[in-house]
């Protein structure tokens, strides 16, 4: 016992011996390590005296404090940024400047169930990174990818505050269900095709999967392209606060230019006399009109934005963590339109030891948005169809501030716009959870055992109410409330190992659970003796609506695996494979099969590129799969009973009854893609260029087929059609300078040739009709052979004598008919395009985006009343007052201005949409917060942007970026039908790190 307790003694005091020693010999060492990028202090990174166990990191500002001898050796190390060994000579400050690694190859991206290194990828990949999603505020981090990535296509629906936005990946798929691309959100699939629950600013990076060695891990829902939105996590050693705060004023484009009153008057009164008419207005009144009332300027108004955002992050190597919280608020141009977000996003990773760890993702979001429903309409019966059509020679107020009826001025069919503006209210409250947790058990470091689960849920409630205000109400009220609720369990396994330093292998397996369950509950009323209570008492309306509810329920089963193969980071193979089960199918159906496969050879590391002075990165791509669509609701296969009301007598009974849809036995959309690419990095990468080529044939399209009435049924669905797509995709990235000035390009173009190829019994598919009194016809058609959604009208052919339109006989029979209808326009672009420039000189930074679209074509059906639709007072662009046929001018461009004027659906209401657009630009200071002494600041970046300031197009309406007709199932594009026009904005902000 005596000699174990000297023997401790003797090892504590040599113990304190070398402590001495070490303390002896080293002295203390500080200094502050930047980043040549953000020119300001660098927090987190890992100092180490070399050769031993020494280590500490920089603080927030990044500044350091280390313990070392006069003649070692210090290293600073930060993943992404090239390592940097110091000596340290004797010397007491050591300050470093870091310097990011240009090789973009060894970036992370995240892909299905996993990341990889981008110089690793087989499959076809657009990244879009955080600084690009939160360049400038929006509604939805969809915008942000229109014009920044190959192949991807941003519809804007509309320009209201909240609007939905339509993508496509590659072209349209499918004829009847979803074209919109699958959005997995922190490797959640949510169940809607609308991601506005995630805040911009909340938003790590977007990768975009396009081809089906890619997508093909997500199966039947990979057919149109997949969208990984990754949120931002807390960095061991790095903590840090975020603040960023935007005040924006958002204005009108462009005023559409209209008849002013003494025009209107003239006008009409020119349509009295050609039909014979008495004049509508004497000479006397029309000399003391003058301009009169432009409704515009009452409508549209100048509106706030404002974003504010907070964030904390950081964490130990234990734990990492970050919260972030922010408010979006939109006033829109029109009055009474608005919409408001709230959000909370967390990350938490915790290692419970080198084994187990744990994470943790949520997002509660809270939106309230008030709308101007103004799509569509008819000579006036629409907000935004009114404010273009309401006659300029009428104050929309009586003396005593009352509403004009306006339809009781003049004999004109024809609504008061501010009736809409002030009478009707139009809300939606949504409150929305997204939250996915996993456990992660490692029992070597090459295999990785993941068991996730989450949830998704949204209740939306909304609220319509017309007042007895609006003309001719007695006051309606319309509830309606909403739940969807998805649940996620995934179980994975992962398998990542180097062999004998040549042999990469990268394996996941697993299988996937979700549901989705959709209930609702819809009430309304009509008839109110006041409007106090709006839709908060639908029992004290006179006629009270007949509610109704809802609920529809499905689940998919899934189990997948991926192999992932690189020899000597040389030659590269990628096979994966997916089996999905869904609910929707009948019986022996219900499963879907989805492989692929890919190749890659990575060119430059052969011996015959390596020493290559010019080509310093060369990659080609082979890649095959198959993806599918679901595209039928739930129960579609099933034969429905139907609830009725039915009289017998004086009593009034339930009835239940087979619906219209004969249900079929249906198989799953499939799509087969192939894909070939290149990636070519030119001067240690300071230029880069990717090339990809694609064809995408899908198959079994689903389909609604008319029956004969004598089955008792009206329509089935049936797997009866193939689409094609082909394109071509170049996306180029350049720094042609750096240092003190820097200069980054980005930019790309996309090809796509869509094709019908195969429908049911070769007929053809009409479009949706439109009836806006003047033409009530369909404009676009589905054929074989034809581009998906081409316009389809008459060709005019001139005026006859009396100056009314004329039509080319095409079948040459002498009679105008629908068989003399013909193609008139093509709504899908030739190429999409967009050019993103960053230059830098010092603490200034200067960015401008431009992004556009070439060959498509719009349907203009707003045109139809407001240039040919004469004798009812609607008021008319100024163009046709000017140059409208006369017998003294008879090529005009618009025909003769009568009551008996007719029009159809024609290639007179086709336009150019083509566009190119500055979509933003910035200029922004950085302050040199170390120079000014702010201690307490990493980052204060001021800037002032702008959007949508200059546009480039010949389309005569408010904006060529519209798809009134827009929407996740829609095959209908390139139509705009009195759509709420797109804002340009102007913007003042700090972005400001701690």
């Amino acid at each position: 016992m005596q000699s174990k307790l000297l023997y401790l003694l003797g090892m504590l005091f040599c113990v304190f011996m070398a402590q001495s020693s070490y303390a002896q010999n080293n002295t203390s060492i500080k200094g502050q390590v930047t980043s040549a990028d953000e020119k300001s202090g660098f927090p987190g990174v890992v100092i180490k005296l070399k050769g031993t166990s020494v280590i500490t990191r920089t603080d927030v500002n990044g500044k350091y404090q280390i313990a070392a001898p006069a003649n070692g050796v210090l290293t600073f190390n930060y993943i992404g940024y090239d390592s940097v060994s110091v000596p340290v000579n004797g010397r007491r400050e050591i300050n470093v400047k870091m310097q990011s690694k240009d090789n973009k190859l060894d970036e992370v991206v995240v892909i299905g169930y996993g990341t990889q290194k981008k110089s690793d990828l087989t499959g076809s990949l657009s990244q879009v990174k955080a600084k690009d999603i939160n360049s400038y505020p929006a509604t939805n981090a969809l915008q942000a990818l229109a014009g920044r990535a190959a192949g991807v296509q941003v519809l804007q629906n509309t320009g209201a505050p909240g609007a939905g936005v339509s993508v496509r990946i590659r072209g349209t798929n499918s004829i009847q269900g979803s074209n919109e691309p699958l959005y997995v959100i922190d490797g959640f699939p949510i169940a809607g095709s609308n991601p506005s629950v995630i805040n911009n600013s909340d938003i790590e990076s977007m990768e975009i999967l396009k081809d089906a060695s890619a997508t093909a891990i997500y199966g039947s829902r990979g057919a149109n392209g997949v969208v990984l939105i990754t949120t931002k996590k807390g960095k061991a050693g790095q903590n840090q606060v975020s603040f960023e705060t935007t005040y924006g004023i958002q204005t009108l484009r462009k005023k559409m230019d209209l008849m002013n009153a003494q025009e209107y008057a003239t006008f009409y009164n020119e349509q009295a006399a050609n039909d014979k008419l008495a004049p509508y207005f004497t000479a006397d009144q029309i000399a003391g009109m003058g301009k009169g009332f432009d409704i515009q300027d009452l409508a549209f108004r100048k509106a706030p934005l404002k974003t504010i955002s907070f964030g904390l992050s950081g964490g130990s190597d234990k734990t990492q963590f970050a919260i972030a919280g922010s408010i979006f608020g939109q006033d829109g141009i029109i009055k009474g339109s608005s919409y408001d977000r709230y959000s909370i996003n967390s990350n938490v990773n915790h290692e419970i030891s080198k084994k187990f760890s744990v994470n943790l993702s949520t997002t509660i979001t809270r939106i309230k948005s008030e709308a101007q429903n103004s799509s569509g309409g008819n000579r006036g019966g629409s907000l935004i169809s009114a404010i273009i059509s309401a006659p300029p020679t009428l104050n929309p107020y009586n003396d005593d501030g009352s509403y004009r009826g306006i339809s009781t001025s003049f004999p004109y069919v024809l609504s008061n716009p501010l009736n809409y503006i002030n009478e009707q209210s139009n809300s939606t409250t949504s409150n929305r959870i997204l939250s996915n947790g996993a456990i992660v058990y490692k029992p070597i470091p090459e295999l990785s055992i993941k068991i996730s689960g989450g949830v998704e849920n949204a209740d939306d409630r909304n609220d319509a109410y017309t007042t007895l205000k609006f003309i001719n109400s007695k006051g309606s009220a319309n509830v309606s409330a909403t739940q969807s609720t998805s649940l996620l369990s995934e179980n994975t396994i992962s398998y990542n190992k180097t062999f004998n330093q040549k042999h990469s292998v990268s394996a996941v397996a697993g299988f996937t659970y979700q549901d989705f369950l959709n209930t609702s509950l819809s009430g309304s009323g009509n008839g109110y003796i006041s409007d106090i209570s709006e839709t908060f008492d639908l029992g004290s309306a006179t006629t009270p609506g007949i509610p109704g509810t809802s609920y529809v329920k499905s689940s998919l089963l899934s189990y997948l695996g991926r192999l992932n193969y690189a020899y000597d980071s040389k030659y590269l193979a990628t096979v994966s494979f997916r089996a999905d089960g869904s609910s929707k199918y009948s019986e022996g159906n219900k499963w879907g099969y989805f492989p692929s496969a890919a190749l890659a050879w990575r060119i430059s590391n052969e011996d015959f590129l390596k020493e290559s002075t010019i080509i310093s990165d060369m990659k080609l791509r082979l890649g095959w799969g198959y993806t599918g669509s679901q595209a039928i609701n739930p129960y579609a296969t099933l034969n429905q009973l139907l609830s009725n009301k039915t009289v017998f007598g004086d009593a009034l009974f339930t009835s239940y009854a087979p619906g219209t849809v004969l249900p079929g036995n249906l198989k799953w959309e499939t799509t087969e893609q192939k894909n070939i690419g290149i990636d070519v990095g030119i001067l240690t990468n300071k230029i880069y260029l990717t090339a990809d080529y694609y064809i995408k044939n899908t198959r079994d399209l689903l389909n609604t087929v008319q029956l004969p009435s004598s089955m008792g049924f009206t329509t089935t669905i049936q797997n009866v059609g193939e689409v094609s797509n082909k394109g071509l995709e170049l996306a180029l990235n350049a720094k042609p300078f750096s240092g003190n000035f820097s200069w980054d390009i980005n930019t790309n173009i996309s090809f796509n040739r869509n094709k019908v190829v195969k429908l049911y019994g070769g007929q053809d598919i009409l479009g949706g009709a439109f009836n806006v009194s003047a033409v009530n016809d369909y404009a676009n058609i589905l054929r074989e052979g034809q581009p998906i959604g081409i316009f389809y009208g008459y060709v005019e052919n001139g005026y006859d004598d009396k100056g009314k339109i004329k039509y080319k006989d095409l079948n040459n029979d002498g009679v105008i008919s629908t068989a003399d209808k013909t193609y008139i326009g093509n709504p899908n672009p030739d190429f999409t395009y967009g050019f993103n420039s960053t230059m830098s000189y010092k603490n200034f930074e200067f960015t401008f985006f431009l992004q556009g679209s070439q060959g498509n074509d719009i349907f203009n059906i707003s045109a139809i009343n407001n240039t040919v639709d004469y004798g009812y007072g609607l008021n008319m662009l100024r163009d046709v007052y000017l140059n409208h046929w006369t017998p003294t001018k008879t090529d005009a461009k618009y025909p003769v201005i009568s009551n008996s004027t007719s029009a159809t659906a024609s290639n007179r209401f086709v336009e150019n949409g083509a566009y190119l657009r500055l979509k933003n630009i910035q200029l922004a200071y950085n302050l040199p917060v170390q120079n000014l002494n702010i201690s307490w600041a990493k980052r204060l970046q001021l800037y002032v942007s702008a959007q949508n300031i200059l546009t480039f197009t010949k389309y005569s309406g408010w904006d060529p970026e519209i798809n009134s007709r827009g929407g996740a199932n829609s095959t209908a594009q390139g139509f705009d039908y009195y759509s709420y026009p797109n804002a340009k904005t102007y913007n003042v902000g700090i972005r400001a790190g701690f």
